[in-house]
């Protein structure tokens, strides 16, 4: 049986690309139950972004080629920057300051790690 890839997108994440990055290293090349379980344990806020972009991809395998969680192991992951949200901040004076809120777009493939 060939190794089937299944892939799900996170896009407009409002989250900076280094922030996601550290969390991703961690959970690079585990299988399914290692890194629901890394994920559930680490302090960061892209935890629960990432957590959700992973069952997406899960639920894509279960749905459209019927793989079950146990076989399925993250391929790779990665995450890309997004536009940035342009804002201004008040200051003295009536000047403003320029803000840039970060926005990324978190990729999760997976492949069946069992091949008969």
């Amino acid at each position: 049986m060939d190794k089937i890839t299944v892939k799900a997108t996170g896009k407009y994440l409002r989250l900076s690309v280094p922030k996601v990055n550290r969390v991703l290293q961690q959970i690079r090349g585990k299988n399914y139950q290692e890194a629901k379980l890394i994920l559930q344990f680490m302090p960061y806020r892209a935890c629960n972004s990432i957590t959700k972009v992973l069952d997406s991809a899960i639920s894509n395998a279960e749905h459209n080629y019927g793989i079950e969680k146990k076989e399925l192991s993250i391929d790779s992951v990665f995450v890309n920057q997004g536009p940035k949200m342009k804002r201004f901040q008040p200051r003295a004076q009536g000047r403003a300051f320029p803000i840039h809120k970060p926005t990324c777009h978190i990729t999760v493939i997976l492949t069946n790690s069992t091949t008969n």
